[in-house]
């Protein structure tokens, strides 16, 4: 048997690119229901999550204007990343993506793993945003409670969800839409008044100079751009949603490989592009970057009226953007868990549009659970649930590369015809990306504010690589007996 195959199999997805399966009379399969344009909003809009909006300041008050190369470091690891995930997801479309291929290359106890701590690490996203957008609306209705903002929210995206895979691709189709118009509004506007050619701005227009005039590009050392980069590396993820969308798609290979070529710009436009912006309009170590945001404390600098009120708009639109996408991912996840028998089976049955929604609610049950912690106990099992979460990225990164390692030599045996994308100078920058993430790892167990955020991630990792082993051996003595 092959490995597209057994991914074939597994995963419920076609046996050749670009002709999804439609639903047997099992009711196990998806349907491609994603269309072209919806997939080029995920690709584009993946990369923009809330953590850019709001969670840049911090950022730039730890090292300054040096946080663009803590920002690039980041982008050219997940470039890599994403080079990787894409060689395997356009030769075996599969809806668990890199869990389905680390099952394949690495083990089942490697795909069981990656899998249950990629679909925990997004529902406890869905309570962290959920939250994040309670607050912005009660700040616009406040005889609406907290908690019943976040309700309705995680209804509503519920409900899109349930309804159809399109319904989920038109909702973030227009959600990803909004926050590329305003990141390239803000760039484009924030570069004229940055050297002066904005008509009206408040902003001097001091052009390059706020990157040097206030202690140097390195104001806080050299260090800082590793201290930095701990920052930064959790806003990205969200780039390899669109390999798992694929699998929904008519053409899920030319969605792939046209996701894994833009990856770079979209990196270098949206988070280099705007980050440098603010730092071109204000000095580094403004306050108001810390107290109003940094994008906000940008526009507020050019004197453009009532920009709080425009970033929480968009910052919503975001919040929303990544429930969808967080509810949609975690629910394919779980399904192809259920697949490979790793899940209840329930996940794995679709209804008569092809949702799996067992899968859906039984993500979204689980949001609504970390919600309620958030507002119970923020300070102990929420903040539980966030930390040892928090190192889940870098977890799946690091699976990635050491899956397309093997993948590449099993591709290259079985289906050779399939390697339409094929990582750069396999295998050296490969193994550079591995030892780049086992070092950010590393660097965090020795860096004071980030220490327990991957300790409790590896202690969790821990404990789900333990049941993962103990069910295989378990497996493995019933074998000979069920023959």
């Amino acid at each position: 048997m092959t490995s597209q195959d057994t991914l074939s199999k597994e995963g419920g997805q076609p046996d050749e690119p670009g002709k999804p399966q439609p639903d047997g009379p099992s009711g196990d399969h998806l349907r491609a229901g994603l269309k072209n344009r919806h997939l080029s909003m995920i690709a584009i809009g993946g990369v923009i999550g809330a953590g850019l909006f709001v969670g840049s300041a911090s950022g730039i008050r730890a090292a300054g204007p040096a946080i663009l190369i803590s920002y690039a470091l980041v982008g050219v690891m997940v470039v890599l990343v994403m080079r990787m995930l894409g060689e395997m997801a356009a030769a075996h479309p599969a809806s668990g993506s890199f869990s389905e291929y680390a099952d394949r290359a690495l083990g089942r106890w490697a795909g069981f793993s990656i899998g249950w701590l990629y679909w925990f690490f997004w529902v406890v996203v869905l309570a962290v945003e959920a939250t994040a957008g309670a607050v912005i609306l009660e700040g616009w209705i406040p005889a609406v409670p907290q908690w019943a903002w976040a309700l309705i929210v995680m209804v509503v995206l519920t409900g899109t969800n349930l309804v159809s895979v399109g319904s989920f691709g038109e909702f973030e189709f227009w959600f990803a839409g909004v926050k590329v118009v305003a990141i390239a509004a803000f760039i484009a506007i924030g570069l004229l008044a940055a050297f002066g050619l904005l008509p009206g701005s408040d902003n001097p227009g001091a052009g390059f100079a706020h990157l040097t005039d206030t202690g140097g590009f390195f104001p806080e050392g050299y260090g800082a751009i590793l201290t930095g980069v701990l920052m930064v590396v959790f806003s990205f993820m969200g780039s390899e949603i669109v390999t798992l969308a694929a699998g929904e798609s008519p053409d899920p290979q030319r969605a792939v490989t046209r996701a894994t070529n833009s990856v770079i710009w979209r990196i270098a436009v949206f988070y280099l592009g705007s980050i440098l912006v603010v730092l071109l309009l204000l000095p580094w170590n403004d306050p108001a970057i810390t107290e109003d945001g940094s994008y906000v404390a940008a526009l507020e600098s050019i004197g453009i009226p009532h920009a709080g009120q425009i970033m929480n708009v968009v910052v919503l639109t975001a919040v929303l953007s990544c429930l969808n996408s967080g509810l949609y991912t975690a629910s394919r996840m779980a399904f192809s868990l259920g697949r490979r028998g790793d899940a209840p089976g329930a996940f794995a049955r679709t209804d008569g549009r092809g949702v799996p929604r067992a899968a859906i609610l039984a993500s979204v049950l689980f949001g609504f659970v970390a919600v309620f912690f958030n507002y119970r106990w923020p300070d102990t099992v929420f903040a539980f649930l966030l930390n040892s979460s928090g190192a889940v990225a870098l977890f799946v990164w690091l699976v990635i590369c050491c899956t397309q390692l093997r993948m590449r030599g099993i591709t290259e045996r079985e289906a050779p015809e399939r390697l339409v994308v094929r990582m750069w100078l396999f295998p050296w920058l490969t193994r550079a990306t591995i030892g780049m993430i086992v070092f950010v790892l590393v660097y965090m167990v020795f860096d004071d504010a980030a220490r327990e955020q991957v300790l409790l991630s590896l202690l969790v990792a821990g404990v789900v690589v333990t049941i993962a082993v103990v069910r295989e051996r378990a497996r493995a003595r019933r074998a000979p007996r069920t023959r």
